[in-house]
């Protein structure tokens, strides 16, 4: 048995693991869930809230795109101040915010005051978010702390089928006359147990050397984002004047300069919101790219199905949310290959992915009967879901793995970041246009409308597919 040398350094110690750490991993997954449910569970009531509230076609893209708006504009800022500032802190303020922002979604009494309280419910899920992944970080070693992230993982992968459930389930329940509020009021009891138990049991934890939050460059990024969904929305409605073309314009020339400024800024201790430095790597560039059409598509897609289903084809709310978890079966059945898969074949089983969504959506579409008086039945879409859910597994769960194989390990966290504020930013365009080219053409039918929309969805994951035959050929194990 070797023995340490008189000579040599004192062995680091590891700190003693927290007594409670896996009780608090449990307390926040549990007010993580509430974001990762909220990002689906609404867009099944979207029907109903356009009814009882008088909504406009673009008040309803609104509520489904200021949600991620709000998620992706503040994200990365919130890490930041979470590892500087403190976790627990930033956790127990999102926490409570998420609750009294789903109540004032819960009682909103018109369009405006229904997507004010969302763009604040998705400021607030990015202050709660990332403390999560962070504390994980800290809390956990080695083999635990991969479980710790297979938890998480596993929870996250759930969450979209049992949003999708939940949304058409509470809708027609209509608890204590409620209706679709409940989708929103559902949180504020969560919310309040999470805030007691989080007090109680989940440690502070911070990085002593994190840097400065850029606070003026998420304000940048914030306007930016607004400044690029905005005319997309309300252009349709007003004619696509000129000022809209000029907004657009200005929020692509925001975010561009933003990463100008950060890149050849001199260090100052400043954390940087979007680092030049990794967009200069053609593998993070691209990887980019593919989550934000990958998540255009996504959201573009339940958006307008949801629509289409209530309102052309008669289903109810919980109807409509049992058919669309067969998309998420799909992804259950092949997620757990992806990674392995993806070591061996790398960007090849990506592109398949990205296909396989490509053609299942397709199916949905072809599946769709245009005749004038007959229904479409729910069998004929199940196969193209399930199918639009296997491409998915492929897709999404070695992407990141894949692109951050080529990213130095220093821009690693930061590049994941910026992954997920694409993936906001992408579902909250495709609301945006995809929602727009549906709600153009509602004059002319439901199913004229869906017809028109589905090239978009289609067309967004052949564009995947295509840029990921730019990735790298391997990722690592």
């Amino acid at each position: 048995m070797p023995t340490t040398p008189l000579t040599a350094p004192p062995p680091t110690t590891t700190p003693e693991p927290h007594p409670h750490r896996w009780t608090a991993a449990a307390v926040m997954m549990v007010a993580a869930l509430m974001d990762l449910v909220d990002t689906t569970i609404v867009n099944v009531a979207i029907p109903s809230i356009g009814r009882d509230l008088h909504a406009s076609t673009g008040d309803l893209q609104w509520t489904v795109s200021a949600y991620l708006l709000g998620f992706a504009a503040f994200l990365i800022v919130s890490g930041h101040l979470g590892d500087r500032y403190g976790r627990r802190t930033l956790f127990l303020v999102g926490t409570a915010g998420f609750g009294l922002a789903s109540l004032a979604c819960g009682i909103a009494q018109s369009p405006a005051q229904l997507i004010a309280a969302r763009a604040v419910q998705g400021v607030l899920a990015a202050v709660l978010v990332p403390q999560v992944i962070g504390s994980f970080r800290t809390l956990f070693q080695g083999k635990e702390r991969g479980a710790a992230f297979g938890m998480y993982g596993a929870v996250a992968g759930f969450a979209s089928a049992i949003g999708l459930l939940l949304g058409g389930v509470l809708t027609d329940a209509d608890l204590f006359g409620w209706g679709w509020r409940s989708v929103f009021l559902v949180n504020v009891p969560v919310a309040l147990v999470t805030f007691v138990a989080g007090t109680i049991l989940v440690p502070t934890t911070k990085e002593r050397s994190a840097g400065r939050p850029d606070a003026l460059g998420s304000l940048v990024l914030a306007g930016g984002l607004v400044a690029i969904v905005l005319p997309l929305v309300q252009g349709r409605q007003y004619g696509w004047p000129l000022w809209g073309w000029v907004c657009l314009a200005t929020g692509v020339l925001a975010i561009a300069g933003l990463v100008v400024v950060e890149t050849r800024r001199r260090a100052d201790g400043t954390l940087p919101l979007l680092p030049g430095r990794a967009f200069r790597l053609p593998a993070f560039s691209v990887g980019v790219l593919v989550q934000l059409l990958f998540s255009v598509g996504m959201q573009g897609f339940f958006l307008v199905f949801a629509v289409w289903l209530q309102g052309g084809e008669g289903y109810t709310p919980t109807q409509a949310g049992v058919l669309t978890v067969a998309f998420s079966v799909g992804g259950f059945l092949t997620a757990p290959a992806a990674d392995g898969l993806a070591v061996r074949f790398g960007r090849l089983v990506l592109a398949a992915g990205a296909l396989l969504m490509a053609g299942g959506f397709a199916w949905v579409w072809a599946a769709v009967d245009d005749t004038a008086d007959v229904h479409t039945g729910a069998w004929p879409l199940v196969p193209g879901l399930v199918i639009a859910g296997a491409g998915l597994g492929f897709l999404v769960v070695p992407l990141v793995n894949v692109v951050l194989s080529a990213v130095p390990g220093d821009l690693a966290g930061g590049a994941s970041g910026i992954f997920s504020t694409a993936q906001q930013f992408g579902g909250a365009l495709g609301a945006a246009v995809i929602g727009t080219v549906f709600f153009a053409h509602t004059h002319e039918g439901p199913t004229d409308a869906l017809n028109a929309a589905m090239p978009w969805v289609t067309a967004a994951f052949i564009l995947c597919a295509t840029l990921c035959t730019a990735l790298p050929r391997r990722t690592t194990a």
